[in-house]
């Protein structure tokens, strides 16, 4: 199935990071910053399907060597907290073959980027792990039409009502900073993901696999998903390494429900959309003909009928109508009206009961990750205590024997002092005990997931037994203009 992902980020020199390091670490080549002197060397790196460099029409011919366009990128921007690159980085459909990968990104990229100014440095990385993606490192400075490196912004004078310079107190005039190009704007994110999923799409549907991808977040589609926890940097490398942990567990039951919850979803909508059609007109190849099943019809008068037409062929079908009959009598359906209402109950209470596990799921994992850090917090407290009591000229000592402590317990006192509240108290046990109800709350709300699924199914079988009446109820029309035609 195809998936949806995208991610932008800025390169930043006053984060430590540097665009000639990042380009080497991404192509798996070696190249040696002229900005600071240092040799970048990832000719190792495994796993590069792909690499290669789109230039728009006014950069110079020398920048297709990916050393020469990120030292001129290094060279150009003079601060310490330049922004150097931006990266997106988009998993690849992996029912495209490789080829057509490097033909949907590469059309993605000139599309969006090169055709406004912007050098784009391509990588594909695929190590068989089910996993193949693209990092496309673009510059953020555009050029001019000589080839040189333009201007990022430019200073704009404010003018007052009447039209003049507003002059400040030091003599200097006040100005704004105005962008040259809208790269940066925040509408722009949206128009990028949005552009990669339609072209994904567009070469999904041209090499006839009928997945699509979303860039809206799932609440934004309508779809109510139940979000996985936050794994964390111990479990996520136990994770990769195959190890199973409880976080890892949890997400992975997550995952399941989420899938079921799906299907639910799909399948209530689907009943939507076919019972909305009854009593519609059907086009056949010569005329319209008027719907065989009216919606004001008794339905239970129709069941009634079915079950008599088929006593004597005591088949499989004859115990579907049957079962159905007995359904919409106990919920007292007796037309297709009633029918959509009890399917239309379906949806919301599908819609209120994922809701509500949602809800339970995110204070579980509140709670858990309170727990974890205060267990954190007492762990190493007297270490950090011990710590704090040294003099000054003892404590570099202690903290290099001890740093991995000290860092936890700051972090745990910071974050258990952001979200403790008000209580700012610490009661592990009542924590765990609340954790344990609504963990039990949750498996209450799935088992009522899974009593809704069948629910679904009984419709759905009403569904089936209607749509085979009027299947039936066509060829006896049929039938019957054929006789009078003949």
């Amino acid at each position: 199935m195809a998936i949806y992902h995208l991610s932008i980020k800025i390169i930043s020199r006053g984060k430590g990071k540097s665009a000639v390091a990042a380009s080497a670490y991404r192509s798996g080549e070696k190249i040696k910053n002229e900005y600071d002197g240092i040799v970048h060397d990832f000719t190792r790196k495994g796993g590069i399907a792909h690499t290669e460099i789109l230039l728009p029409q006014n950069a110079p011919q020398e920048f297709s060597d990916r050393g020469t366009l990120w030292n001129s990128v290094e060279k150009i921007e003079k601060s310490k907290n330049s922004q150097l690159a931006r990266e997106i980085e988009v998993a690849l459909p992996k029912e495209l073959d490789r080829e057509k990968q490097i033909n949907l990104v590469r059309e993605y990229v000139k599309e969006n980027f090169v055709e406004v100014g912007m050098c784009a440095d391509i990588a594909l990385h695929d190590k068989n792990d089910g996993n193949p993606h693209a990092h496309i490192l673009l510059t953020m400075r555009p050029l001019n039409e000589d080839t040189t490196w333009g201007a990022k912004s430019k200073k704009e004078y404010i003018l007052d009502e009447n039209g003049e310079k507003v002059k400040l107190k030091n003599g200097n005039f006040k100005t704004r900073k105005i962008d040259t190009v809208d790269w940066n704007k925040q509408d722009k994110a949206e128009h990028w993901r949005k552009a990669w999923a339609d072209i994904t799409n567009k070469y999904l549907e041209e090499n006839s696999i009928y997945d699509k991808v979303d860039h809206r977040s799932y609440q934004r589609q309508g779809i109510e998903q139940i979000p996985t926890i936050h794994l964390g940097v111990s479990a996520s490398q136990m994770e990769k390494k195959g190890i199973a942990t409880d976080r890892g567990n949890i997400n992975r039951e997550i995952k399941h429900q989420n899938a079921i919850l799906r299907e639910i979803s799909r399948r209530i909508k689907a009943l939507l959309n076919w019972i909305r059609g009854i009593g519609k007109e059907e086009k056949t190849e010569n005329e319209n003909i008027k719907s065989t099943f009216t919606p004001k019809e008794n339905l239970l008068s129709v069941f009634e009928n079915l079950i008599r037409k088929n006593a004597d062929k005591n088949n499989a079908g004859l115990e579907k109508y049957i079962e159905s009959y007995q359904l919409l009598k106990e919920k007292n359906i007796t037309s297709v009206s009633e029918l959509k209402e009890s399917m239309v109950t379906l949806r919301d209470k599908n819609y209120k009961t994922t809701r509500t596990i949602k809800d339970t799921e995110k204070k579980i994992d509140e709670k858990t990750q309170l727990i974890d850090q205060a267990e954190k917090y007492l762990k190493h407290k007297d270490i950090y205590k011990a710590y704090t009591k040294l003099k000054k000229n003892k404590q570099d000592t202690f903290y290099n024997e001890h740093t991995a402590e000290i860092i936890l317990f700051e972090s745990a006192r910071k974050y258990l002092k952001e979200h403790l509240g008000e209580s700012k108290s610490l009661n592990i046990s009542k924590l765990k005990l609340e954790v344990t109800a609504l963990k039990k709350e949750k498996d209450s709300l799935y088992s009522q997931i899974i009593d809704l699924r069948k629910e679904v199914e009984q419709a759905e079988s009403v569904r089936s037994c209607i749509e085979n009446l009027q299947q039936e109820n066509r060829e006896i029309t049929q039938a019957k203009k054929q006789e009078l035609e003949l």
